[in-house]
């Protein structure tokens, strides 16, 4: 039952950055934009909140107020995370410049950059960027007595409980509403199926294309301190390919928030019975294999390419994504 207990509360928790990134990759491109840059995005916005983390420790002021400091340190990674994705936007619209490429060079640029200013910060050498414990929730977070020993509950809300959860929920709520139920939402995708008519009617194609980009780094940034919260061992200049897993959730979830919710669960999944491979006894062990675990530790991305193998072909993306629009050559 424990383990049973970890793995739906790990699942959750991984569950989490891939809903927040992919979220934000169907805003991008639901304006017309492909964000390649997802994971970029995501290590710039865990890189600046795992500094401010480091900083309210070494104040005092996380241990004395420990949810604030979180709240304050996801509201940096979404804004370090909006002012990066402005590059991706000012090239793939005022340039004009191809998207893909883009997008690869600020994914390239990101770890790079992640990796000097932590050395610059900690000294040479030292490129983990370590994680208060006091950024989890605990039943003292709520004023409950402690449970000794292990209990199922316990293990299932509280053993892997931080506040970018609830903020998940929060957004992902408010993403659904913004992108269907609001004029906004309506024009936004209008300006990835249809620039031109969009125009027509006097939308301003440029300016909502702007706003799906910098929605996208908002929720990848968070997305990158969500990561870096789940995977436990501090920031370590790299988000282990959640950007690019992220892009997949979206495709495979058709560009709509709820199958996106149902495939960030199903791909979380995966990850964390990889991970518990060798506590699941109804896993084959594959006798004389050396190193079976690292079949395991593949298996999502296994699934990965399976599942857009047979998915692909009934994507439904938005017609212009991907393609520059140019204002002149409207008619």
């Amino acid at each position: 039952m424990m383990i049973a207990a970890n793995i739906i509360s790990l699942t959750v928790l991984f569950a989490v950055p891939l809903l927040l990134v992919a979220l934000g990759g169907m805003f991008s491109e639901h304006s017309g934009v492909i964000n390649i840059a997802l994971e970029g995005m995501m290590i710039i916005g865990a890189l600046f909140a795992c500094f401010t983390l480091q900083a309210f420790d070494q104040s005092g002021f996380g241990p004395a107020h420990p949810q604030l400091a979180m709240l304050v340190a996801i509201l940096v990674a979404g804004l370090t995370g909006v002012i990066f994705s402005f590059f991706l936007g000012f090239a793939a619209i005022n340039l004009k410049a191809d998207q893909t490429i883009g997008g690869t060079a600020l994914n390239q640029f990101a770890p790079a950059f992640a990796v000097v200013m932590t050395w610059a910060i900690q000294g040479q050498g030292l490129t983990t960027i370590a994680i208060p414990s006091w950024v989890r929730i605990t039943r003292e977070t709520f004023g409950l007595a402690p449970v000794d020993g292990p209990s199922f509950w316990n293990n299932l809300i509280f053993k892997y409980f931080y506040l970018t959860t609830p903020i998940a929920v929060i957004l992902f709520i408010v993403a659904y509403i913004v992108m269907y139920k609001t004029r906004f939402g309506l024009r936004l995708r209008a300006c990835g199926e249809h620039p031109q008519a969009a125009d027509s009617v006097g939308i301003n194609v440029y300016k909502m294309r702007y706003a799906g980009v910098l929605i996208s780094g908002f929720l990848g940034g968070i997305g990158g301190l969500a990561y870096t919260v789940a995977a436990g061992s501090g920031f370590n200049s790299d988000v282990g390919g959640y950007g690019f897993l992220a892009l997949a959730v979206m495709i495979f979830g058709n560009w709509k928030p709820f199958p996106i919710l149902a495939s960030s669960v199903f791909f979380a999944l995966f990850k964390v019975i990889a991970a518990y491979s060798s506590s699941l006894s109804f896993l084959p062990k594959f006798d004389g294999v050396k190193e079976i675990s690292n079949f395991y530790q593949m298996l999502p991305y296994i699934v990965t390419m399976i599942v857009l193998i047979f998915t692909s072909k009934n994507s439904q993306a938005p017609k212009a994504e991907g393609i520059p629009y140019d204002k002149g050559s409207r008619g």
